[in-house]
């Protein structure tokens, strides 16, 4: 398990029962996404994919709030994005910037492994921004959302105006990123972005633990094909998802998987499949 020998500064992880829990682990600086946040979370996520370490990725956070977003120190020092110079270059250099942070959160998307997060507190700018490429969202009561972004004079450019509006009403959405203002836990559930509600910290994990035990006991290529299929579903035609549907069962579909299930359901036990193998990288010896 090469991933759990890496250090991480901003993160936490645990594997049991083919459930990766990652929590964020900086507390004291309410978990804002600091730049090392920003290289750590894909590196992390692509590694429990790649080398097939879990079948569900959970997400959780520690402290007073679950993340207050974006760590404005990303924008300064360093070279990454400089301030002066030539404007076009200014412009286009930026343009880049903000499309690796973009990849980043791409990263739950992108991967096979469901990804669950369990939010808690303050889910601010940024951290709405991750919670959205998640494939499920859970919440305590008292966590508060808000798209801050455009409260602080600027427009959210990382994934919530692309992502949100596929998961609630596009006008409530518009209402929102158009003031700013925060939404609970019970208002999210009611529009959809919310799975689930919990009384507090505790019940809130132990219940999405539970969630992911869940899909943990499917046979992971269906449940990979599931993602794939509801991905691509939201970003093409019916038409188009129907005949993608069609293409990947000719090419997936074996009946391994399925008889076991079946043999399972006969004599009343939990069937026992095998992982999705490891991503290695091309030619490697």
């Amino acid at each position: 398990m090469a991933v759990l020998e890496r250090k991480f500064t901003c993160f936490e992880v645990n594997i049991k029962d083919h459930i990766a829990h990652i929590q964020m682990s900086r507390p004291n600086e309410l978990n804002t996404m600091n730049k090392a946040f920003w290289q750590e979370l894909p590196r992390l996520v692509k590694a429990l994919d790649d080398e097939a370490l879990a079948r569900v990725i959970v997400i959780s956070s520690t402290g007073k709030h679950f993340s207050a977003g974006m760590d404005l120190g990303v924008f300064m020092g360093g070279d990454a994005v400089p301030l002066t110079g030539d404007p076009g270059r200014m412009a286009e250099n930026l343009r880049r910037v903000v499309m690796q942070l973009q990849a980043s959160l791409s990263a739950l998307e992108e991967i096979r492994i469901p990804v669950l997060v369990a939010i808690h507190g303050g889910c601010i700018g940024g951290a709405l921004d991750l919670v959205c490429a998640a494939d499920c969202r859970y919440a305590t009561e008292d966590a508060f959302f808000t798209i801050k972004e455009t409260e602080l004079g600027m427009t959210a450019d990382v994934g919530t105006l692309q992502r949100f509006p596929a998961l609630a009403p596009p006008g409530l959405v518009r209402e929102l990123a158009y003031t700013g203002r925060k939404f609970s836990a019970q208002e999210a559930k009611e529009m959809g972005l919310i799975n689930a509600v919990y009384p507090d910290h505790e019940s809130l994990i132990e219940g999405v633990l539970e969630v992911a035990k869940l899909i943990a006991r499917n046979s992971p290529l269906a449940v990979a094909g599931c993602k794939e299929m509801i991905n691509y579903s939201r970003d093409h035609s019916v038409e188009d998802s129907l005949k993608y549907m069609a293409t990947w069962q000719a090419g997936m579909f074996r009946p391994n998987d399925m008889v076991k299930s079946f043999a399972a359901k006969q004599q009343k036990t939990q069937a026992k499949f095998d992982d999705i193998w490891p991503q290695k990288p091309l030619f490697e010896k």
